[in-house]
């Protein structure tokens, strides 16, 4: 009897085997031959590791990034997978083995390296594919018109690459896609109407590229919609009437474009938008309220830089959720509506500068945290109630400094036929009258102004020196012994390391030197990426897979302690524009570590061209917007460090080695083991150690001025001519080493011919006539950075203004508009951006490199290498007839003793 039940009991168990042997075949080795042998040749082609594809292993089972069903392959991601040594020797777009994988439905290759144009059968032979994911391959040519047979695909990535050409319209007959992502390439032509067709599309981001002509009306209609970015191409026309079908629409970018018109009067259907950016285009024409009043979910506008007139529409104002609104750069006049914001959001945005509004200013900027009034017409006296965080330079108001003269803001007004206060003198007093009075009231403010500052001065300098005094006192106790801690052992001739103040608690994970070892295969020679002067830097892999980079500091061969000045910098300083730290390891006495995250796309000087293995060995160079984006970038780095920290940092390294990129080529800086406080010229070294702010010993011993944020300037403007002229190695060369190449290349910039610059523009661009524009205009910013009196190099937080929209740079502008105004020769550096310049950039020639030097093998240059520029004046000199009004922050004006010893 016994028996009998185990008979039944094993028979019925083999009958659910049988019953569920599909689903146990989906964990099961491959059940085709062809596609495990197709595996294998993509193995090959591809130069994968064995690490993420075991040659012995079976794909359905232990590959990485291999999925299948019922035996077949269905999905293949090999995003961010590293080759073999070999396979990094001749890297190509070869995947002819995914042909023979007839069932598969994504394949997610972003961030590895594929070289080459996709084949045309991609779209023949993949009938099945759903995601195709192409992100960052540096893949190249057009997109293949077969594309638009993939009828099932869902989601098309192919940004950040090199493709040319157009878009094909065949992509309007893929009616799943739900995400289509093509920007920042290189294609040209139309938006294909087609697109209209896409009914399910939820995305559609073709920014960065050199797209022409109008926006199809159709895209109006795609009720799905949830982001659309069509910003930094050339589109023109007027934005359609349709947009307002958009009811799914959260994020709008058309921003830096040559769009025109005015906007829609009917919007009323993007009840769900958050996000709109209209930057930098030829808009005109008015706001109305049915264009705004139902966004009720708006929390960023942005309309700067056009031509819109007439008022701000009320309801903008009151928008519960808005956290950004920007129309400077426009014609919009009026006043501020006369009631304060119900809303409790805090840490608005406000910037209405250069525009045409006048009045009085009330309480609905209460609301805001940070608010730009620059450049209008205001009267009266500026409120209490305002934010700390506010600028109102350029208006005219009564109570405060670098206001528009009297005669200005009466004609302002009259011609509007309103009243104007007068600066708050009685009416009946002639504009001369009142002008000369408030000249005298200024000038006793000034001559208060002065008692107090030098008051103040004198027991700065007291307290001081007495901090000296008490210093040196104590150091001289401990000198004759009275201060000692503890005996100095014989021989010890080791300096005892700086009061440095490190935070190792939010210096991110400590490692083990074990771990260590692992993640860079004991140190291996393969892992080396370079030696630098602070440490040598290792590829590694920590135990969870992440990517890293490995600075080894070995203490017997540096002799100094510029691995704790950066650990302390880290401990105290955070920006996205800084590479990360991810932690690090102190377990050695005579090898410290420093833990980074990996950027794939290494530093600039390895990006700016890539070797493309080909028959002719070509060389791939990044485009003018990636150029363009990276220089930015750099710029807010070292703008943090400027203006952002107190006291100010510098760099003292800034070469395109140390402008490092991630995978969307953001910067992030790297070689921070030298940053240190800024000096005033002549400053004792002493003062940097009393506030505690390191010093090479290097810089020290030979008096390099490298300590200061014009230093920085100065080798950034390096690095703009590199990304220029695409001439490798200018930002890491020694001035005497290049003098003759920049002899030869700086008369090619000037501030009012464009077509000099084309003799030093690098070979490898292609730009159009509006991308040539911002390549003048970059050239002329290096060429300002180099000025070899640092006092006339512009502050590099107005040199990220100026990258920001490079254009307005060479551009003429309005001489008959109020809102660009060039001010008088006695105004400070601090004046408009983009007012009047008294020193013509043109006459600005090369100097003998007597002064330069380069210290310990490391990448200090000595500024003042390059001619003294020339002080051609506004009114007269052979430009005159141009009537160009320049940056003073681009091109500062020289100081009152500059100027009498010019004289």
């Amino acid at each position: 009897m016994v028996y009998k039940i185990h008979f039944v009991f094993w028979l019925f168990l083999l009958l659910l085997l049988l019953l569920f042997e599909p689903t146990f075949q989906q964990d099961s080795p491959s059940s085709s031959t062809v596609e495990r042998v197709a595996l294998l040749e993509l193995r090959s082609s591809l130069g994968l590791r064995s690490k993420e594809w075991p040659i012995k292993g079976d794909p359905c089972l232990v590959w990485k990034g291999i999925k299948c069903q019922n035996g077949r392959v269905t999905e293949i991601n090999i995003a961010g997978f590293r080759r073999t040594r070999i396979g990094k020797q001749n890297p190509q777009f070869a995947v002819d083995a995914l042909a023979n994988l007839t069932l598969l439905q994504s394949f997610n290759a972003s961030e590895f390296l594929l070289p080459g144009v996709i084949p045309e059968w991609f779209g023949l032979r993949l009938g099945l594919l759903r995601v195709l994911d192409l992100r960052s391959c540096s893949v190249f040519g057009s997109i293949p018109l077969s594309i638009g047979s993939l009828n099932n695909l869902t989601d098309l990535y192919l940004s950040d690459n090199n493709l040319t050409g157009t878009i094909p319209s065949s992509l309007g007959q893929l009616l799943s896609l739900s995400l289509l992502d093509l920007s920042r390439n290189t294609l040209t032509g139309m938006i294909p109407s087609s697109l209209a067709s896409l009914v399910h599309l939820s995305l559609l981001d073709l920014s960065s590229n050199y797209l022409a002509g109008s926006i199809p009306p159709g895209v109006g209609s795609l009720s799905k919609l949830r982001y659309l970015n069509l910003s930094r191409n050339s589109l023109s026309s007027s934005i359609p009437t349709q947009f307002g079908g958009l009811v799914s629409l959260v994020h709008l970018d058309l921003s830096v474009n040559s769009l025109s018109g005015s906007l829609p009067t009917d919007l009323r259907g993007l009840t769900s938008l958050r996000n709109m950016v209209l930057g930098s285009n030829t808009l005109v024409g008015s706001l109305t309220y049915d264009m705004f009043h139902t966004l009720t979910q708006l929390q960023y506008l942005d309309l700067k830089d056009n031509s819109f007139t007439g008022s701000i529409p009320g309801g903008l104002w009151s928008m519960p959720g808005l956290q950004l609104l920007d129309v400077s750069g426009n014609n919009f006049t009026g006043t501020l509506p006369n009631s304060s914001s119900s809303s409790n959001i805090t840490g608005a945005v406000l910037n209405i500068s250069k525009n045409l509004f006048y009045g009085r200013l009330t309480p609905i900027l209460k609301r805001f945290s940070v608010v730009d009034l620059s450049e209008n017409y205001f009267e009266g006296k500026v409120p209490e109630y305002l934010p700390a965080n506010v600028s109102f330079v350029n208006n005219c108001f009564t109570n405060v400094s670098r206001q528009r003269t009297l005669a200005v803001c009466t004609s302002f007004y009259s011609a509007r036929g309103l009243t104007f206060d007068n600066f708050g003198f009685p009416k009946a007093m002639q504009p001369r009258q009142a002008e000369a009075l408030k000249k005298k009231s200024n000038r006793k403010a000034i001559i208060l102004g002065s008692v107090i500052g030098g008051t103040s001065l004198i027991l700065l300098i007291v307290l001081l020196m007495f901090i000296f005094l008490r210093r040196q006192a104590r150091s001289t106790t401990t000198q004759r012994g009275g201060g000692v801690v503890g005996p100095v052992l014989p021989g010890d001739t080791t300096e005892p390391s700086p009061g440095l103040l490190i935070d190792f608690a939010s210096l991110g994970e400590t490692f083990k030197y074990q771990q260590m070892l692992q993640a860079t295969n004991d140190f291996s020679d393969l892992n080396l990426i370079k030696h630098g002067h602070s440490g040598d830097l290792f590829h590694g892999v920590l135990q969870n897979g992440v990517r890293v980079v490995i600075k080894r500091v070995d203490l017997r061969v540096i002799k100094n302690n510029a691995y704790l000045v950066e650990l302390e910098f880290f401990s105290k300083v955070s920006s996205v524009r800084l590479v990360p730290l991810i932690g690090h390891c102190m377990e050695n006495e005579d090898e410290k570590f420093l833990v980074y995250k990996y950027l794939p796309n290494g530093d600039l000087s390895a990006s700016l061209f890539k070797k493309i293995k080909t028959d002719d060995d070509t060389l791939q160079s990044l485009d003018w917007i990636t150029r363009l984006k990276i220089a930015l970038g750099a710029s807010e780095g070292l703008c943090f460090l400027h203006h952002d920290c107190s006291p100010p940092l510098v760099h003292r390294d800034v070469q395109a080695s140390s402008i490092l990129l991630d995978d969307k080529f953001e910067v992030r800086l790297g070689s921070l083991s030298n940053v240190c406080g800024q000096e005033g010229d002549g400053q004792p070294s002493r003062i940097t150690k009393l506030l505690k702010l390191p010093q090479s010993s290097e810089q020290g011993a030979l008096g390099l001025q490298t300590a200061v944020c014009t230093y920085d300037v100065y080798c950034f403007g390096k690095v703009l001519l590199e990304l220029v002229t695409g001439k490798l190695g200018i930002s890491a060369s020694p001035d005497a080493e290049i003098k003759e190449w920049l002899d030869q290349t700086l008369p090619c910039i000037s501030i009012n011919n464009k077509e000099l610059v084309m003799k030093i523009l690098d070979p490898s661009l292609i730009v159009d006539e509006d991308l040539l524009e911002e390549v003048w205009a970059v050239a002329v910013v290096a060429k300002s950075c180099l000025n070899p009196k640092p006092s006339r190099r512009p502050l590099m937080k107005y040199i990220v203004k100026a990258l920001e929209n490079p254009l307005k740079v060479v551009r003429e502008e309005n001489s008959g508009s109020g809102r660009f105004r060039s001010t008088s020769i006695g105004s400070s550096w601090n004046a408009a951006l983009f007012g009047s310049w008294r020193q013509s950039l043109s006459d600005l020639t090369v100097l003998p490199s007597a002064s330069m030097s380069k210290v310990g093998g490391s990448s200090f240059k000595r500024s003042g290498t390059m001619g003294s520029q020339g002080s051609g004046q506004n009114g007269g000199g052979e430009h005159s007839s141009s009537r160009r009004q320049h940056s003073k922050e681009i091109f500062p004006e020289p100081t009152d003793v500059e100027r009498l010893e010019n004289e």
